[in-house]
């Protein structure tokens, strides 16, 4: 198990060419300044993309790579 963040994660998946909709969502997460770079609560980044994020355009992005970092991360 890691004490990686989301965020951490995330920059991970970044691609900057032919990317997939979760690598797109890294390359976006990675220009935003204010995104919770040090949390791995789902509740937490899930009100911030909710609320301020309009790089989204759907919230299942954001629940499937939750999915894959829990996964990962073994939460």
């Amino acid at each position: 198990m890691s004490d990686r963040s989301f965020y951490q994660w995330l920059m991970t998946q970044r691609k900057p060419e032919f990317a997939d909709e979760i690598q797109q969502f890294a390359n976006n997460a990675f220009m935003d300044q204010s995104f919770p770079k040090h949390t791995r609560d789902y509740q937490t980044i899930s009100n911030y993309l909710e609320e301020r994020v309009t790089y989204l355009p759907t919230m299942s992005i954001f629940d499937d790579a939750y999915e894959q970092f829990k996964d990962i991360e073994h939460l």
